[in-house]
């Protein structure tokens, strides 16, 4: 293990009824909210009406920003920077998903820059400070309310860029599981690939004891897939959705990679692919994740075989350890996929036209993974297995 130092100073403020903290968080930062959300969902589920009333009560004097989309645009970001700037706003409230919540975070850092935030996410530069941010989540998925990480999409360069800073955390998150009820089933199947996903990056590192670390991450993991089937028949299930809204948060908060390095490839070669096509995050995790495992499947054939065992519960009586890990990864791909998940590009109408497109994005940085140290020539290779 690694030595390390762990910081995450988000208040969580989780369960049923818990939307009524907004009273009490909301004028330890000040008056002027800005109000940022999606694309209206909020105002048909009532949650909306019921996030006004209470940043009334609190005296709070609310500035709107619309129409967050499921990849956010810099040009949102652009929008809410200058509405914080030109309203003096003194604390972001978003009220939505992983989108809305990484939209609030560029915002945030941006309005008190003198730059553009993209700068950020080129690496150009770094954020020194940023407005306060608060959250009321409705999808669970990115675990975005209890980090510091957010993803952008530059529409004008077709590039999709994760970044992130110590002033990015959001100050508070509310999550309550009714909220989340509204999530249609695709995005809430997503959801769940998502936070799997976010697990997998995790359990596949190369520090050495981390048995603590592999052990949560493979009690998320069982608990997604026991969880998960049953949510999709019952998506108004109010244990079940807590129970995922709880794992959608565990999974990327900083817990689980305490002392090691992560991978993160598979998640740069999605940005890329979601960048060119604009397609859900989750859905396209499900399809080149597998992928990614087959390809770097001899890094260390023991991990593989240990996540095949403990959580697919393969049986690995008079098998190699090679077949064991790969009935491993089978296994995954079958679970996505039973639960709703596309498992090919063409799933989303993706040849091989882009390819070489999609390769110098994902390259944008030099050579990236720390499973494996992916060359470009490595990632067309898992996107032509996975078309």
């Amino acid at each position: 293990m690694r030595s390390f130092q762990f910081y995450n100073p988000t208040r969580l403020i989780f369960g049923k009824g818990q939307l009524e903290a907004l009273k009490t968080e909301v004028p330890k930062y000040g008056k002027r909210v800005l109000l940022v959300y999606g694309g209206g969902s909020i105002k048909r589920s009532g949650l909306y009406d019921q996030v006004i009333g209470l940043l009334k009560e609190a005296g709070a004097e609310v500035t709107e920003l619309a129409g967050v989309e499921p990849n956010p645009r810099l040009s949102t970001v652009h929008k809410g920077v200058d509405l914080c700037k030109t309203n003096n706003i003194d604390l972001i409230l978003a009220v939505g998903g992983g989108s809305v919540l990484d939209c609030s975070k560029a915002i945030a850092v941006g309005a008190k820059y003198d730059g553009d935030m993209w700068d950020f996410a080129q690496r150009k530069a770094v954020a020194q400070d940023a407005l306060p941010l608060g959250t009321v989540l409705t999808m669970a998925a990115t675990g975005s309310e209890m980090n510091s990480g957010s993803v952008i999409t530059n529409q004008d360069t077709q590039e999709k860029l994760g970044w992130g800073s110590a002033y990015s955390f959001p100050a508070f998150s509310i999550l309550d599981p009714v909220n989340t009820y509204t999530v249609p089933l695709d995005q809430t199947v997503y959801g769940m690939v998502d936070m799997m996903s976010h697990v997998l990056e995790h359990y596949f590192h190369l520090d050495a004891n981390t048995p603590v670390q592999l052990g949560f991450c493979e009690t998320i993991l069982r608990t997604v897939m026991d969880a998960a089937p049953r949510l999709v028949e019952d998506l108004e299930n109010y244990e079940l959705r807590e129970t995922i809204l709880y794992c959608g948060t565990m999974a990327l908060n900083g817990v689980l990679n305490m002392g090691l390095a992560g991978d993160w490839a598979t998640h740069n070669i999605e940005h890329a692919v979601s960048a060119v096509y604009d397609i859900p995050h989750g859905g396209g995790l499900a399809i080149l994740f597998p992928h990614w495992m087959k390809h770097n499947l001899d890094v260390n054939v023991d991990r593989f075989k240990r996540l095949a065992i403990n959580v697919f519960e393969v049986n690995p009586e008079g098998k190699s350890d090679k077949q064991i890990a790969e009935e491993g990864i089978e296994a995954l791909s079958r679970f996505w996929t039973s639960i709703g998940a596309p498992n090919r590009l063409a799933d989303y109408d993706i040849d091989d036209s882009q390819i070489d497109v999609m390769a110098d994005k994902a390259m944008l940085f030099g050579p990236f993974g720390n499973f494996k140290k992916l060359q470009r020539e490595d990632v067309v290779s898992i996107y032509k297995a996975s078309l």
